[in-house]
């Protein structure tokens, strides 16, 4: 009886998986490649989770899941948790992110965070002053969210996150919502686990200020009248919408020793499929070694562009450290991966528990 009830629960997930895709159409209007808006959601945080590609969606817990499936969040090491990340990107690119998230019991658990984009200075330049005017100045790109995630059962757990997104060039702005749903199914002591995660679903997004505006003699004015300004209509566009669906399986070797294989596959509506596969050892949870790849095999070779040349990441690795010392848990987590033509993208990642 006890078997026909987790056969039954699994079915009822993966119909609602089938609702998702069908609702959504695979994650939306493919037809526009390569033209979301908000292309910042699409930066991972975290260091296990990069390291990983993304590939445990069905496994990842504590304060990254808040970032790849929030329904992890209600599976904490700790009542309160804080995170600090930091991510070295392309041309020179710094990404922070810090996150909470306290754990309030049959409630479930409340989180918040703070993702931002750092470009550096540039300069200010005009018609006049094509080098420079000699000032300076830098976009501004800013996400914050909160996060709710609860177990609905043992075996149950389910998550949600509505986003803030802001982003600011000199005196144009735009800003967006987006929500991200999640769920994960763990089948008992088998090991296995399932995920499915909806991410940036939301309204499109434009850009509107005064930067906009353009100045014209009005209709009919003899010369030297005072100028009106019109402004410019952008065009606006859609969120980088992805649906996710996991599984991983949990290999226990001996009482110290675990061994993780995940797989993720993503379906977007911003470029190709994606499928990522990754592997996680760990020893006693307290050292983690990780490795993955995520690959594209529907990239066409085109236009004189190979599959390399569309896709300039490569495979990822890194290592964790956890130890308790007293009430305080502190992890300390290091993420690398590959990339074509840039150096590669180091993530720094340090979580406190207590």
């Amino acid at each position: 009886m006890k078997s026909y009830n987790i056969i039954k629960l699994a079915a009822k997930i993966a119909l609602f998986a089938v609702i998702i895709v069908g609702s959504v159409n695979f994650a939306g209007d493919r037809s526009k490649y390569g033209t979301s808006a908000a292309p910042e959601l699409l930066i991972p945080v975290g260091s296990r989770g990069t390291s990983l590609s993304g590939s445990m969606i069905s496994s990842i817990t504590g304060l990254e899941s808040m970032y790849w499936n929030p329904a992890g969040l209600s599976l904490m090491n700790s009542r309160t948790e804080i995170l600090a990340s930091h991510l070295r990107y392309i041309a020179d690119i710094d990404v922070n992110y810090v996150a909470g998230a306290v754990d309030l019991g049959n409630i479930g658990v409340i989180g918040a965070s703070l993702k931002s984009i750092g470009f550096g200075d540039e300069l200010v330049t005009t018609l006049e002053s094509p080098d420079g005017t000699g000032e300076t100045w830098s976009p501004i790109y800013l996400t914050t969210s909160i996060s709710y995630a609860r177990k609905m059962s043992d075996k149950i757990l389910f998550g949600t996150t509505v986003k803030v997104i802001y982003e600011q060039i000199l005196t144009v702005s735009a800003t967006g919502f987006a929500f991200d749903f999640g769920l994960q199914y763990l089948a008992g002591k088998s090991g296995l686990r399932f995920g499915v995660a909806l991410k940036n679903f939301g309204p499109s997004m434009r850009f509107d200020g005064l930067g906009l505006d353009q100045y014209y003699a009005p209709a009919g004015t003899v010369g030297g009248a005072t100028n009106e300004p019109r402004r410019v209509t952008l065009q606006d566009f859609a969120l980088p919408t992805t649906l996710e669906i996991g599984l991983s399986y949990d290999l226990p070797i001996g009482k110290k020793n675990n061994v993780q294989l995940s797989t993720t596959f993503q379906n977007n509506n911003f470029s190709s499929d994606e499928y990522r596969v990754g592997l996680e050892y760990n020893y006693n949870n307290y050292v983690f070694l990780r490795g993955a790849y995520a690959f594209t095999p529907d990239y066409k070779e085109e236009d004189g562009l190979t599959k390399k040349d569309q896709n300039i990441f490569g495979p990822t690795f890194g290592m964790g450290l956890q130890y308790p010392f007293g009430s305080v848990r502190l992890g300390f987590d290091y993420a690398y991966r590959i990339t074509e033509r840039f150096d590669g993208n180091q993530w720094f990642s340090l979580t406190v528990g207590f």
